[in-house]
């Protein structure tokens, strides 16, 4: 086989993946109009917003907290030497709420439970529990995929809040023992700087990276064929695949962003 039959058969196979993902994503998107009739899936939904959500609280109140702190304590330092004090709540809206803190809130999320969906799912299909579902006329994806998806997508959304929360004003009471800046007067600024874009902005970017996430590791997952061994090689490619959708999704929508402004 020379070099363009090779190229060829590489670029066949990666448009195969793709319209065959895509397939997938759309039977999901398909299946969770119809997931609140089947009362059995509840559980799974509770325990994936239990576990993505609920379990990743304290370290995403530790980064934000953390990021926080040093845009305020670095901005009140040397900002005021320039004449710019005034560009500190710009720039902690912008990092925070737009850019950093969606972007950090997926990455964590993927890490955790990107890795646990895939690992669970491939170890499923491992022990043929996916074959049992469909010989007893359950679908997997309704069933299993779904509530993922769905727990993951609202996790993510309550996440970033809750990230955006800790970052702009758990950080201010962590760094006014350090330095003196005015409550009022700090929470007046950083709302002028907010605006209605940046919320929704902020909003998409979670909901979309959640969208991935699940997606993504469901479909590893699926991948797994035989051997046990297969899981963890899948898990890693879940999480790998992952980073580089969230990363090019953000990047799209702060380029949109930018256009519509």
């Amino acid at each position: 086989m020379n070099i363009f039959e090779r190229v060829g058969k590489r670029v066949f196979a990666g448009a195969e993946a793709f319209f065959y993902s895509m397939g997938y994503f759309f039977r999901i998107l398909r299946e969770s109009f119809f997931f609140f009739l089947h009362k059995r899936s509840r559980r799974v939904l509770t325990f994936q917003i239990l576990f993505t959500a609920v379990e990743a609280l304290p370290v995403i109140a530790i980064i934000a907290i953390g990021l926080g702190g040093i845009i305020i304590v670095q901005g009140v330092a040397l900002l005021p030497q320039f004449g710019q004090g005034e560009l500190m709540y710009p720039i902690l809206i912008t990092v925070i709420t737009r850019e950093l803190g969606p972007i950090l809130t997926a990455f964590i999320v993927a890490a955790r439970s990107g890795t646990a969906i895939s690992t669970e799912i491939g170890n499923m299909v491992v022990s043929h529990e996916i074959e049992a579902y469909v010989a007893n006329g359950i679908d997997p994806i309704g069933y299993l995929v779904v509530p993922r998806f769905l727990g993951v997508v609202i996790s993510m959304v309550l996440l970033n809040l809750y990230f955006n929360i800790f970052g702009l004003l758990g950080s201010f009471i962590v760094t006014s023992l350090f330095t003196t800046v005015d409550f009022r007067y700090y929470i007046f600024n950083l709302m002028n700087a907010l605006t209605a874009a940046d919320i929704l902005v902020s909003f998409a970017k979670s909901v979309v990276a959640g969208a991935i996430i699940s997606v993504v590791a469901t479909y590893y997952g699926f991948k797994v064929q035989i051997s046990s061994t297969e899981v963890p090689v899948m898990a890693i490619k879940s999480v790998g695949r992952g980073f580089i959708l969230i990363i090019l999704s953000n990047a799209f929508l702060t380029v949109m962003y930018y256009l519509g402004t």
